[in-house]
Parts: C-alpha cells; sequence; structure tokens
C-alpha cells in the first residue's frame, strides 16, 4: 500500500486532513535536538517532531537528504491518536521490509534453481530430476506451461523484480521466474492459463487445438516484452510437463528451438519446437553434405534463388501450395504465378505442385538459408 493510500485511510481515521510532503532531513534536524536513525540512515518511519510550534510531522520514509512526512495541525489529534499514526506508519516499514525480504529469498532460490539446470545441462544430464529442496515447496510437482525468454540486450539492474512484476500482470496469474543465463529466463505459466484461453463459443472448425492456444500466448508475451522491457527478444513455448520431473529436458528443447528458429527463420522471434522438424533434421546433416546436395538437386541451376522466385516459393509454401491464394497474396495473376513455377520445372525438373518435389524444393531453400551467409 502507498503512501497516499494510507494517507486516506488515517484521514478516515481522525477525521481531518493530512498533507503528505517532502522536507530536508536537516530542517527535521532543527525541531530535534538528537535523533536515533535507523539502520538504513534514515529518520524512522513513525517518528514524530513538532514543527514550527503549530504542526506534527511524522516521518513516512527517507529517501537521501528528504523525508516524506505527513503534516497535520498539532490541536488536530489527542496524544493517543498521535501515536497510532506513528504505530502505524512504522507497521508499514516493517510490511514492506518483510515483503522486500521475501522477494530477494524468492529470487535467490530461482537462481539457485536456475545454476542446477544449467549445471545440469553442461553435463548432459538432461533426464535428471530436480531435487526436493529445490522444487519451490512442491510447486515443480504441479503441471506447468514452460517458456524461455531469451534477450539481445543485456538485463538492467533490478531486472528480475520489473520482468516478474511484467509477467504476473500480463498472465494474471502467479509465474515462476527462473534466470539461467545473464539475458536467459525460463518462465513457468500455470497450466490454467490454457483453459483461460480456451474460452468463448466457438464451433468445431474454429476450435483451437492446444499447440493454437500455446502459440497465440507466445505471440501476445513477445509483444508484451517487446515493447514493455527488453526491446528484441525471442520466445519459445512447449507444452505443460511436469517441472520437477523434466525441466532440465524441457530447457534443452526450448534452447535448441530457437537456436533452430533464429537459423532457419532470420526475423522470426517466436519459435515452436513442434513447427522444426525439419530444421531439427537438416540441421544434423554435415556442412559440405549440404552443399553437395543442393547442386545435384538442382542440376547446378540457381534459378530457384532468383529474388522473384525465391519470394514466390516462400508464400506459396506458406500458403499450403495454393496457387490461388499465392496470386492474391503477390498481387499477380495466376497465369503469372504458373509462369514462374513452369519456369522452375524447366530449369531444374522439378514441379513444386506435386509433393514430392515440393518437398525437395522446401530441404533447399531451408538448406540454401544457412548456407549462403557462410
Amino acid at each position: 500500500m502507498g503512501s497516499a493510500q494510507w494517507k486516506e485511510q488515517l484521514e478516515q481515521i481522525i477525521g481531518g486532513t493530512l498533507q503528505l510532503k517532502q522536507v530536508k532531513v536537516t530542517e527535521w534536524l532543527n525541531f530535534v535536538p538528537t535523533v536515533q536513525l535507523a539502520e538504513d540512515a534514515g529518520i524512522p518511519a513513525g517518528a514524530s517532531v513538532v514543527a514550527f510550534d503549530k504542526w506534527l510531522w511524522f516521518a513516512v520514509r527517507t529517501d537521501g537528504n528528504e523525508v516524506e512526512v505527513l503534516e497535520l495541525a498539532q490541536d488536530q489529534v489527542t496524544s493517543g491518536e498521535s501515536r497510532l499514526i506513528g504505530w502505524a506508519l512504522n507497521q508499514l516499514r516493517l510490511d514492506k521490509k518483510l515483503l522486500l525480504q521475501s522477494a530477494h529469498e524468492t529470487e535467490r532460490q530461482s537462481a539457485e534453481l536456475g545454476k542446477w539446470i544449467q549445471e545440469r545441462l553442461t553435463a548432459g544430464d538432461n533426464q535428471a530430476e530436480v531435487p526436493d529442496y529445490l522444487t519451490a515447496g512442491g510447486r515443480l510437482f504441479a503441471e506447468m506451461i514452460p517458456f524461455l525468454l531469451v534477450s539481445e540486450h543485456a538485463p538492467r539492474k533490478n531486472s528480475y523484480y520489473e520482468l516478474e512484476k511484467l509477467l504476473k500482470s500480463f498472465f494474471e496469474e502467479e509465474v515462476m521466474l527462473i534466470p539461467i543465463k545473464e539475458q536467459e529466463w525460463l518462465i513457468m505459466g500455470q497450466v490454467s492459463l490454457l483453459k483461460e484461453a480456451d474460452t468463448g463459443e466457438r464451433s468445431e472448425e474454429e476450435d483451437e487445438t492446444e499447440e493454437d492456444l500455446l502459440a497465440s500466448m507466445c505471440s501476445g508475451l513477445h509483444g508484451m516484452l517487446a515493447s514493455e522491457w527488453v526491446g528484441e527478444c525471442h520466445v519459445a513455448v512447449a507444452a505443460p510437463i511436469a517441472p520437477a520431473k523434466s525441466i532440465v529436458d524441457t530447457t534443452q528443447l526450448l534452447r535448441e528451438t530457437i537456436y533452430l528458429g533464429r537459423k532457419f527463420h532470420v526475423g522470426a522471434n517466436i519459435h515452436l519446437p513442434w513447427l522444426l522438424h525439419l530444421e531439427r533434421l537438416l540441421n544434423s546433416i554435415p556442412e559440405p553434405q549440404r552443399g553437395k546436395y543442393i547442386e545435384q538437386v538442382l542440376n547446378r541451376s540457381d534459378v530457384v534463388f532468383e529474388p522473384e522466385i525465391l519470394m514466390t516459393l516462400e508464400t506459396f509454401f506458406g500458403l499450403d501450395c495454393n496457387v490461388s491464394e499465392t496470386a492474391k497474396r503477390l498481387y499477380i495473376h495466376r497465369n503469372t504465378l504458373l509462369y514462374r513455377l513452369d519456369k522452375l520445372k524447366q530449369e531444374t525438373g522439378l514441379d513444386v505442385r506435386l509433393f514430392s518435389d515440393a518437398v525437395l524444393v522446401k530441404i533447399i531453400l531451408l538448406l540454401y538459408k544457412v548456407t549462403k551467409r557462410k
């Protein structure tokens, strides 16, 4: 609760008006011969002085060389009410101190868990289960949704608290924030988020799958983080897990997902593991064999890599090889699109209107993306 809210409540209790103001510490000390400073070198919250023989000042908090005070006329309150105000303000300080201590402990435990996850990954022990002392009081035994956030920029000071606050506001649920590396965080959301995201009336054709809901949440999360916190960043999500048993293996999956997404789909920021199966397979092919494969399949023709053909194929595959929709998306006549596809067939012998040839060309395009920048 902020100072302004306390001020309003105290005004209701005493039936008078309080003024919230800032005064210099030196000015405060002018009205008291000695003062016992708190451990943070500030005026103790709840302490009071009589200023100018008519005002009562109650210290709310000290910030550097200034004291935030509640001011009221000395004759407005009795001595009992004065002690009550002092006690209430001191209690506010204690509550905030306990809250801060709790927040520090949460961050410490999360950092310890993140360190343990990184150690297991480095050791290649992906199947390791979380020790009982790191399960956050048993929270990790419940099913949760794992997100991995990777920022392009170094985190700001107090980034843990700021990020945790944003996440709680975005999800409107409690979350677990686990720092893995300096620019990498594992976010564990409540599985109830899926049920909340699936509310609303839909026909059977419009029903969203779990993957659709996860993708939607991932997209929204990235948009919020990119605009309000880290700027350029990458986000991946996986299906719900029981973190205590599979948090290490899932972190590895999400890391690989972001790596493959950034490698094969430059410019993308949202990465979904179920959409990267082919990329995962192609990434395992040794580099020399990639270039050799491209040359063999294309009969040494470079027509696929002409900007116009390249854009046409990307759009064609993105629309599930639908000729009419591709022509509309490219703002060209259907015959113009067919001409381009026929040109590709004449040069390479591959007709992307046939499933088998479309698969080959799709593979070539993915391999080209990771070889052309070498």
